[in-house]
């Protein structure tokens, strides 16, 4: 997709910190579009976005050494507002003429600042006097400040944890306020946009809306879209903006692999076809997917089967469809941000996602890809913005190889039917018991096992039901839910009732780590 404009923009230069992203979070929180780019890139970066502000982030190198990663000049001359954060405060303050050291007092996690001197940076939020928590997490620190810098808050080990030279508009601070263990850091951020750079928190989901529709109509102008259809919410919002930016120019492929969830094929069918009139094509290839499946245990040869029968599947069908000069697809932001690396040369491992494989060098499409400037939160916003319905909006993710990994063992009709059962029973209890949001995902899991059960008056040879349930924030790492007994004894009783094939339900009490979230 073509860069959307936003005319206000800050830029955050990643040094490498784990919480780079955070920093991002809390500027588009605020209403102020954000975007990262690594330190190797940053002045490029700099003169394609041309920022109204700027954050530097933190990151694990020691400004005290002489080739350690800087900001470019261009930021300083070009006479923006800049705040440094942790790492980013040191080599801001290097790069001007402070001195930092390593080898003081290590300090990582929970400490208090006190306020020296009132600051637009605490306009608000904190008061001269008051001691305040924050979240530190550094080896060095900043022993001579450079001229025009001023103290404007403390901690025991951190004499210098704020600083501002207020004449240039340039602030810093050796704790984290993008993480949530520094209860006001948001806010905190949130004065540096609106208060010190002056910039309007006008950055919203209309306003976002609004622009990629215009940068779809002039990538696109009048040539036609393919988009290839889940049934999850990213590719189902991106469909949704493209055709509401040019209409039926865009045709949505469902490739139904047969492995989706019970009746998931046809609410989403009937959700575009019946209520937002897209022309979609259905093709129910689930012979060709359940077939080359059959009998196969190992993960990774289905994970490789699925992906590459999809590919043949979907081209096919494209073809049919003709003449498309786009293909479209859900890349969100976080596959498109670059990974810092401190090896020597630029960083360039950009992370892979797309569903489609080599599809548009192999049929020469273009890629338009609207939602890659938003966060996966970001994008159930615009679903909202765009009229998706909530139960829609909100729905847990669902992997790409569909209930294939959630069949250790072989694959066949009879055990995905058995499945498709447990699982929809399983999901409605959660949802009765107004669990469903609370969680994270939840699904049932059908194991290559067999168990003896006695049901009426006679013995029976069984399958195993796992049933399986997080809460998470990005997927990263995970905790299972804990329901209560009463709950799963409802929806055991219910599942070796109502599904054939069933005598045993247990629980998945695993964390990730060590665990992973799905069982292949």
């Amino acid at each position: 997709m073509t860069e959307t404009a936003h005319p206000d923009t800050v830029l955050i230069i990643d040094f490498g910190s784990q919480v780079t992203q955070l920093i991002a979070r809390r500027v588009r929180e605020a209403g102020v579009y954000s975007e990262i780019v690594p330190f190797q890139s940053a002045e490029e970066g700099f003169r394609r976005l041309k920022p109204k502000a700027v954050i530097l982030s933190g990151g694990p190198a020691s400004a005290a050494e002489a080739d350690s990663p800087r900001a470019p000049d261009a930021i300083f001359e070009a006479g923006v507002p800049v705040l440094g954060i942790c790492y980013g405060q040191q080599t801001l303050c290097v790069q001007l003429g402070g001195a930092v050291e390593g080898g003081h007092h290590r300090e990582f996690g929970r400490a208090f600042v006190e306020v020296l001197k009132p600051s637009p940076l605490f306009e608000g939020v904190w008061e001269t006097g008051q001691k305040h928590q924050v979240w530190m997490s550094h080896g060095d620190r900043v022993t001579r400040l450079p001229e025009g810098f001023e103290v404007i808050a403390a901690s025991p080990n951190a004499p210098l944890a704020a600083t501002a030279d207020e004449a240039r508009n340039y602030y810093a601070v050796q704790f984290h306020p993008e993480v949530v263990h520094t209860p006001d850091g948001a806010r905190l951020l949130s004065n540096f946009v609106h208060k010190i750079a002056g910039l309007k928190g006008d950055w919203t989901m209309a306003a976002y809306r609004d622009q990629a529709i215009a940068a779809i109509r002039e990538q696109v102008g009048d040539g036609k879209v393919i988009c290839g259809l889940s049934g999850g919410v990213d590719s189902s919002v991106a469909a949704l903006l493209i055709h509401e930016a040019i209409g039926d120019q865009l045709t949505c492929i469902l490739v139904d692999h047969g492995l989706l969830r019970k009746d998931e094929a046809a609410q989403v069918v009937e959700m575009f076809r019946g209520h937002y009139n897209i022309p979609l094509v259905h093709v129910d290839a689930s012979d060709t997917f359940i077939g080359a499946l059959e009998g196969e245990a190992d993960p990774e040869k289905k994970r490789k089967t699925i992906g590459k029968l999809f590919i043949d599947v979907f081209e096919a069908e494209a073809k049919k469809v003709g003449g498309a000069d786009f293909l479209a697809q859900g890349t969100l932001y976080p596959d498109v941000i670059e990974s810092v690396s401190f090896t020597g040369g630029p960083s360039v491992t950009i992370k892979s996602h797309h569903n489609v494989g080599g599809l548009p060098e192999r049929m020469n499409m273009k890629l338009v890809e609207p939602l890659r400037e938003l966060f996966k939160d970001e994008v159930r916003e615009l679903g909202k913005e765009l009229g998706l319905p909530e139960s829609f909006i909100g729905r847990h993710p669902f992997p790409g190889p569909g209930l294939a990994i959630r069949l250790p063992g072989g694959v066949t009709r009879d055990k995905i039917r058995i499945l498709q059962e447990a699982d929809a029973i399983y999901l409605d209890e959660i949802r009765k018991a107004g669990l469903y949001d609370a969680i994270w995902q939840a699904f049932a899991v059908l194991l290559p096992v067999q168990t003896v059960g006695v049901m009426g008056d006679g013995r029976t040879y069984e399958f195993v039901c796992a049933l399986r349930a997080v809460t998470s924030v990005d997927g990263m790492t995970a905790d299972f839910y804990p329901f209560d007994m009463e709950f799963l004894g409802n929806a055991a009783t219910r599942i070796i009732n109502e599904v054939r094939g069933i005598n045993r339900v247990v629980y998945d009490v695993t964390s990730k780590p060590p665990g992973t979230i799905e069982w292949e």
